[in-house]
Formats: C-alpha cells, sequence, structure tokens
C-alpha cells in the first residue's frame, strides 16, 4: 500500500461550494479512481490559510498516474477549476508532501 499527500489552495469565498461538489461527486469519477488503485482519498480544510490537504491510499499496482489523460478527470477539472488554483489544461496545482512519520 502506497499513502500520497498533497496539497491544494482553494479560492477565497468557495469553502461551501467546494465541499458542496464533492459531496455530490461524480459516480463515473469516483468508479475512474478506484479502478487506478486509489482506495481511500480524504481532502481536509485549513480554514484560515484555505490549503486542501489530501491524502490518498494507492494499491501498490495503481496506475494513478494516467489519470491526467482520463476524460472524466478533465471533465472534473473544469468543472472545479473556478474553485481552486489550477493549472494550465485545469488541473489544480498540487504540491506533494513528504511523509516524516507515519504510526500505524
Amino acid at each position: 500500500m502506497i499513502r500520497k499527500a498533497f496539497k491544494m489552495k482553494l479560492k477565497p469565498g468557495f469553502e461551501k461550494e467546494y465541499k458542496k461538489r464533492h459531496d455530490e461527486i461524480w459516480p463515473e469519477l469516483k468508479k475512474e479512481l478506484k479502478t487506478t488503485g486509489i482506495s481511500d482519498y480524504s481532502i481536509f480544510l485549513d480554514e484560515e490559510t484555505l490549503i486542501l490537504f489530501a491524502v490518498q491510499k494507492l494499491s501498490d499496482n495503481n496506475n494513478a498516474d494516467n489519470l491526467p489523460h482520463n476524460t472524466v478527470v478533465k471533465k472534473w477539472w473544469a468543472y472545479m477549476a473556478d474553485l481552486m488554483d489550477t493549472n494550465i489544461g485545469n488541473s489544480p496545482v498540487c504540491s506533494f508532501l513528504q511523509e516524516v512519520f507515519y504510526m500505524n
């Protein structure tokens, strides 16, 4: 099992909308994430800084690196682009974090 953590940035004033859209996540996106090997995915919001902190668990043989090329993922990114900092092509600006401690 592989754990990945990364952070993203929410634009001011979109906290409720971001949560609402994720509460209504598209079934086809959820299916695609699971198909690529993501078995656990959480996103937390620091309300003071608007930093989104995400944690994923991936299978050892995952193919999550292919997600940026997936049509439904690209559609989701376009749907979310007005709420957060994005790159060209609407992918969220992500900074991956180094794990320094883990307790099982």
